[in-house]
């Protein structure tokens, strides 16, 4: 017989980000008692815009955010797909009604803050749920009985079972399956500016994405138009560990000298710049044992070339809700129900990532047989190919 959360003892989950505050949610709405730890000293997010796919909605729909959420974001029309090079259009995905009906939910654009502050108040609205700020965990212990975690300021929280959503760094991971990670070279910018400040002609009400040989730009609007958030992202010519720190224009200007005035034009716009040298890791076949678990990027991080990370993660947060739910109090064999559903899906994500960033950075005649494949492509096509990712629904997240 597996553990259960007997006489009251709650489950703790490691991470306050999207991960963690949607699985303390799912988690809370079973009538579990939950402790959340978040090592900063205020729940909140650092970033700037992400981007939600339809199945991304249909997790907040089945944790009840769903309405938070879709009152904060921006909703595209378009899908853009632009060479930076010669600056040609290579395609144009409409995500308007008929892509609505397709998947059941819309595609937008959203604040990072704003998202998860449309989960946190779902969690602040659940009397089950304590929130530990300033909690970093740095020791974990699982044995039959349950789980012990010690933060940074020695103190110790003991519980029913543990759930590992403290991101690419885990110190959940490296106790459950003690892997490294792996450096993309991919280093990528984040900046927001206001609208004024964008040029007129680039105000589109899309996701769009600049192509070119080992580099690309990205725009889209934020908080009803009056942002828009801009990434940009190059193979660095340095030796890149993992890391989060202000950039410099030189270095991004540096990078981008092969592309078109057109797109060149988004390098002057910020002010300021967030640097990240990124890092997935390997897809593994085993997330957890005994009462301990993964989720979100502590799980499966990836790169951002199919704008998943984030959706991913909600989507983790309900199907372990469903799995223990399934599973009748049991929390073990809810928790390996769970990642019998999630470790496949979400490897063929982190790999299907890798090959799109492949594709974005193509240069030569790559960059040309990928034109020539994309472009005229009717949008019902595009829908077929991304029909496994974006028709996800929690009635079936069990199958």
């Amino acid at each position: 017989m597996g553990t259960t959360a007997a006489a009251g003892r709650p489950i703790l989950v490691i991470g306050g980000g999207i991960g963690g505050m949607a699985a303390a949610l799912g988690l809370a709405q079973l009538g579990h008692p939950v402790d959340l730890f978040e090592q900063a000293a205020e729940v909140g997010e650092i970033g700037a815009g992400i981007q939600l796919g339809p199945n991304a909605f249909a997790a907040m729909d089945a944790l009840g955010v769903g309405p938070n959420a879709r009152r904060r974001a921006v909703y595209t029309d378009d899908l853009v797909m632009m060479d930076a090079v010669d600056e040609s259009e290579v395609a144009r995905i409409p995500v308007r009604e008929a892509f609505r009906e397709r998947f059941g939910n819309p595609y937008a654009v959203i604040h990072r803050a704003d998202i998860h502050l449309s989960i946190f108040e779902g969690v602040q609205a659940a009397p089950n749920v304590r929130v530990h700020t300033s909690a970093k965990v740095e020791k974990v212990e699982i044995d039959a009985g349950g789980v012990r975690v010690t933060d940074a300021a020695g103190r110790v929280h003991e519980g029913a079972a543990v759930v590992g959503a403290d991101g690419v760094r885990s110190v959940v991971r490296q106790k459950l399956v003690g892997d490294t990670h792996r450096v993309s070279g991919h280093v990528v910018y984040r900046a927001v500016v206001p609208k004024a400040e964008m040029p007129a002609d680039l105000r589109w009400n899309a996701a769009a994405i600049w192509v070119g040989p080992n580099c690309h730009l990205v725009h889209y609007p934020l908080r009803g138009g009056e942002q828009y958030n801009l990434v940009v992202t190059f193979h660095s010519r340095e030796q890149e560990e993992w890391s989060i720190r202000d950039g410099s224009r030189e270095e991004v200007l540096s990078y981008f000298t092969g592309i078109g005035p057109g797109p060149r034009r988004l390098l002057d716009l910020p002010s300021s710049w967030r640097r990240w040298a990124t890092a997935d890791r390997d897809p593994v076949e085993k997330w957890g044992e005994g009462p301990a678990t993964l989720l979100g990027d502590a799980a499966h991080p990836m790169m951002q070339y199919l704008a998943q990370g984030a959706c991913m993660a909600l989507e983790d947060a309900v199907t372990l809700r469903e799995a223990l739910k399934a599973a009748g109090g049991d929390i073990e064999q809810g928790f390996r129900l769970y990642e019998s559903k999630r470790i496949v899906r979400t490897a063929r994500v982190v790999l299907s990532v890798r090959e799109m960033g492949r594709l974005y950075h193509a240069g030569g005649i790559e960059r040309l047989v990928r034109n020539s494949l994309w472009k005229g492509r009717p949008a019902e096509r595009f829908y077929d190919a991304m029909d496994w990712l974006y028709s996800w629904k929690v009635a079936t997240c069990l199958d």
